[in-house]
């Protein structure tokens, strides 16, 4: 539950800034009337992600035995590739990207009132909306993989949305002060936590699948105190990768992965700092003063 929520609160989160700052610029510039073009991309993005998660989920359930296991530990090492990428990406581009939509927009619309410009605020929507989605999507595919309770790990990623949303409601009204800068550090740390345990899932799933057949020797053995295959143990062993007896290119991979990319990431705080802040405060539509503070 927690790795789908903090999954779909970070990307949902993202999905809910793009949104905000095409309507807010689209309300300030009086063309609200094209309101209905950016949610028609933003439903046709969502019908694309929920397409691709449940094509994942239908080619797991055709496979089995070896070849289930190298699909999952393939598909979980893709997913922190673009996961890691993605989150330096958005740092990077956080600076501009307020400007950058703003610009899309004002393209979109020199056609006047023609068919062509309200397609092209639907695809813009699509496409920005869609490719947050998908990630969702491939994130949310490859946690699945080791968890417990499809319930649960449903509800974790619903809740996530809804806090997605109800931030997104609150920027565009100008409701509420909230810290986003401080909100994606603070949740790409976690990301990256959870994309190491990932990256052990992952190995131990081509393990499986013999693609690599010796993981070095065992380290240590905590079976007997907490059993992988509790209720505990499985929450773990979902969130950060926990193995009651990690092989040693595990735990090296572990760790690796922490400290070159957290300690890249905190490296350089001013990639997407104050000013991503107040590129998103001028998306607030009909406030006259930024309301999001660093």
């Amino acid at each position: 539950m927690t790795f789908s929520f903090l999954v779909t609160a970070r990307e949902g989160i993202e999905m809910a800034l793009i949104i905000t700052i095409l309507l807010g610029y689209l309300r300030t510039t009086g063309e609200k009337r094209h309101f209905r073009s950016i949610w028609a991309g933003v439903v046709a993005a969502s019908v694309l992600s929920l397409a691709f998660a449940a094509g994942l989920k239908l080619v797991s359930r055709e496979l089995d035995g070896r070849a289930l296991e190298a699909f999952e530990g393939f598909t979980m090492l893709f997913a922190v590739g673009v996961l890691t990428w993605m989150l330096f990406w958005m740092r990077r581009q956080a600076a501009g990207i307020s400007s950058d939509l703003r610009a899309k927009v004002d393209r979109a619309l020199s056609g006047g009132l023609s068919g062509g410009s309200v397609m092209a605020l639907s695809l813009l929507a699509f496409t920005s909306v869609g490719r947050e989605g998908v990630e969702t999507s491939l994130f949310l595919f490859a946690g699945s993989t080791r968890g417990d309770s499809d319930l649960m790990f449903a509800a974790g990623g619903l809740a996530g949305f809804a806090l997605a949303a109800a931030v997104g409601v609150s920027i565009y009204y100008g409701a509420a002060r909230i810290p986003i800068h401080h909100f994606f550090t603070a949740s790409a740390v976690a990301l990256m936590i959870i994309a190491a345990g990932l990256l052990t899932n992952a190995l131990h799933a081509l393990n499986e699948a013999t693609i690599i057949p010796n993981l070095g020797a065992h380290l240590w053995d905590t079976e007997s105190a907490l059993p992988v295959k509790s209720s505990v143990g499985k929450y773990l062993h979902t969130l950060v990768g926990y193995d009651s007896a990690p092989a040693i290119s595990q735990v090296v991979v572990y760790w690796s992965y922490l400290a070159l990319v957290v300690g890249a990431y905190l490296a350089f705080p001013q990639l997407g700092g104050a000013k991503s802040e107040r590129d998103l405060a001028e998306a607030h539509a009909g406030t006259q003063a930024a309301t999001i503070s660093r």
